[in-house]
């Protein structure tokens, strides 16, 4: 199950990635915290269900976790991938579904977590920036990490050319994690994860 906000361009890559089904990987659902998110028509398009918990519509954080958590186990999703999901995933939804949910950061953690890790990383005169791949806990960018993929800065970018490259090279790799997750398993210990050797 994919989780997102925006437009959806992630979203898009996996659903052209696994529309067929030969890798063995079905998106089971796409929900949102925002009903016109581009991802929810991405995936209504290409006959998907999808489904919206908007924090407007719950009294409380809380509340709108739990429900967020009910939603998702409605669809039974094996993984639970954040493809700009652009809200904190509380304890309680973190703690249901502890292992099994996938978060793309662009940057390289623990350098640079946040909602603006492109721009506070080109802020800092870094050379090399990235993503990660991270396993989701209860605080922000703080997970174990699955891969990071390292990308060059070069001395024109900005932070949209930058953010551009970041994210063409996490639409390949996510598929490629995904393909290996639907016949493979991660092995967790501790913050230390192995098991995806990824391709070079």
């Amino acid at each position: 199950m994919i989780l997102a906000s925006g437009s959806g361009t992630l979203t898009q890559a996996l659903l052209d990635a696994f529309a067929d089904g030969s890798a063995g990987v079905r998106i089971v659902a796409v929900g949102s915290d925002v009903s016109t998110a581009g991802a929810l028509d991405r995936a209504r398009s290409a006959g998907v269900e999808t489904c919206v918990v908007s924090p407007l519509d719950h009294r409380t954080r809380d509340d709108w976790d739990r429900a967020l958590a009910d939603a998702v186990a409605a669809c039974d999703p094996d993984w639970i991938v954040s493809a700009g999901f652009m809200r904190i995933l509380g304890r309680s939804f973190v703690d249901r579904f502890a292992h099994r949910i996938i978060n793309t950061h662009p940057a390289l953690l623990p350098s640079f977590p946040g909602a603006h890790g492109v721009r506070d990383a080109i802020a800092h005169g870094v050379k090399v920036t990235g993503t990660t791949f991270h396993l989701v806990d209860a605080g922000v960018d703080t997970g174990p990490i699955i891969a990071q993929f390292p990308i060059a800065v070069r001395d024109e970018d900005d932070e949209s050319s930058l953010h551009e490259r970041i994210r063409a090279l996490e639409r390949t790799r996510l598929v490629e994690l995904l393909s290996f997750l639907a016949n493979g398993t991660l092995t967790i210990e501790g913050r230390r994860v192995t098991g995806w050797t990824p391709a070079s």
